[in-house]
């Protein structure tokens, strides 16, 4: 089975949108919502049936990333933002299936839009180009 973390900071409009869509996949046994102390209604719009809701230990994306794989209880864990709402219904099935079929360790999705400096310089082709020159290529 799959746990789904979604850390979050003040994402009161889309939260529930996100948790809803997780909830549709029959392969996810666990939602944890790791909260970075939003001043919205983040929270209340999160709390439903089967989702568990911490505050994050420290301040940033990372840490609450960290927070929610060390609660998390199964092995295949996925991770989406709290404000994406154009996630495809089968997003959990594109990121876990080649895991769970064993033909991948790890997965990482990618979509077409203008992305922050921070992810491209962390999450991008730079990484790879950094720990896997070989791989650089790959989107």
């Amino acid at each position: 089975m799959v746990t789904v973390i979604i850390p979050t900071l003040n994402e009161q409009n889309t939260i529930a949108q996100v948790i809803q869509l997780v909830k549709k996949s029959p392969l996810v046994s666990e939602i944890l919502v790791i909260d970075d102390k939003s001043l919205d209604d983040t929270i209340k719009n999160a709390k439903c049936e089967n989702v568990k809701i911490y505050t994050s230990t420290k301040l940033g994306k990372g840490a609450s990333m960290r927070d929610g794989m060390l609660l998390s209880s199964n092995e295949i864990i996925v991770y989406l933002d709290a404000d994406i709402v154009s996630y495809p219904e089968n997003i959990i099935d594109l990121l876990t299936t080649p895991i769970i079929q064993d033909q991948a360790d790890f997965v990482k999705s990618y979509f077409e839009r203008q992305a922050g400096r921070v992810t491209e310089l962390v999450c991008g082709n730079h990484c790879l180009s950094l720990l896997f020159p070989e791989l650089a290529h790959i989107t």
